[in-house]
């Protein structure tokens, strides 16, 4: 893949991933209108610990990206989440899938784009 989209993806990417990690510890973004079992999971994982784990993981990883610092690294931190954000919004808030399904689509890019570090963990 060309080192000039990569770059351009991967940047992208890793602001996206550092804008919405810091909005769930500062919440200067307004939450989308859920429906009520998405409300009630979304309460579930702000009253714990898991919602600062999964903003923090999102900080790192995207400042990972960004200075591209350990990237296949970062993008493998991150693709759990991507999977577990395409699945709430596909089961639970479709509507706003969105920025969720273009995280989920810029990871998979990018490890593709990254697959010959990966090589050695599927020998």
């Amino acid at each position: 893949m060309n080192s000039k989209v990569t770059m351009v993806l991967r940047i992208i990417l890793g602001l996206i991933l550092i804008i919405f990690g810091a909005n769930k510890f500062a919440g200067f973004m307004p939450a989308p209108e859920l429906s009520e079992a998405a409300n009630n999971f979304w309460s579930a994982l702000s009253t714990g610990y898991i919602f600062p784990l999964i903003g923090a993981i999102e900080v790192v990883a995207g400042l990972l990206l960004v200075i591209k610092k350990w990237v296949p690294f970062a993008l493998i931190l991150f693709a759990p989440i991507a999977l577990n954000f395409m699945f709430f919004h596909l089961v639970l808030a479709p509507s706003s899938i969105g920025p969720a399904a273009l995280a989920a689509i810029l990871t998979i890019i990018l490890i593709y784009a990254n697959w010959d570090k990966y090589k050695a963990l599927f020998d």
